[in-house]
């Protein structure tokens, strides 16, 4: 796929079908975040692929009421950023880590998979980190949910170029 079809193409998922990923399908959409930019190749980003034991503790730590979104997609990734003690490194760090993100989402579109990238409140309670074993030194960056597509996706409305951009002297 053409990255720039990629990057308009790619839609949030919230229905997934129930069939598996394959794992080697999962570990290259992985292998395709270690090449996300980031200054002085500290790779911060850290991705935990939740198995149903995993799954178990944060839909725990989620409460009934947000454990049945945790049940959406047939693969959920945990991922954070490795956090240094430097306030600059660790914002370019989160940074990078996002950009990863982006990288296994636009990944996973090329290949006919749906992703959804989530910031549950679970994952900023001590609880649910330590659910998906995300350390004290480490930041929550996203929970990813992935699988195939139930149906197609239109695209949103976008704010037009003249409002996001401006051209300074």
């Amino acid at each position: 796929m053409d990255v720039e079809v990629g990057i308009r193409t790619r839609r949030t998922h919230k229905a997934f079908r129930t069939d598996a990923v394959a794992s080697v399908l999962l570990d290259e959409l992985l292998e395709l975040a270690r090449w996300a930019p980031n200054h002085h190749l500290t790779n911060p980003w850290r991705f935990r692929v939740l198995g149903p034991v995993a799954r178990e503790r944060l839909k725990q730590a989620a409460g009934p009421q947000a454990a049945s979104k945790l049940d959406r997609a047939p693969v959920l990734i945990a991922v954070s950023a490795v956090c240094s003690g430097d306030e600059l490194q660790n914002e370019q760090d989160l940074c990078a880590t996002a950009c990863a993100v982006y990288a296994v989402l636009l990944g996973a579109h090329a290949r006919g998979l749906a992703g959804y990238w989530r910031t549950p409140e679970v994952l900023r309670t001590p609880e649910g980190l330590a659910a998906v074993e995300i350390a004290p030194e480490e930041r929550f960056v996203a929970l990813v949910h992935l699988g195939w597509p139930v149906q197609e996706r239109r695209p949103p409305a976008r704010l037009g170029t003249d409002q996001v951009v401006a051209h300074l002297r």
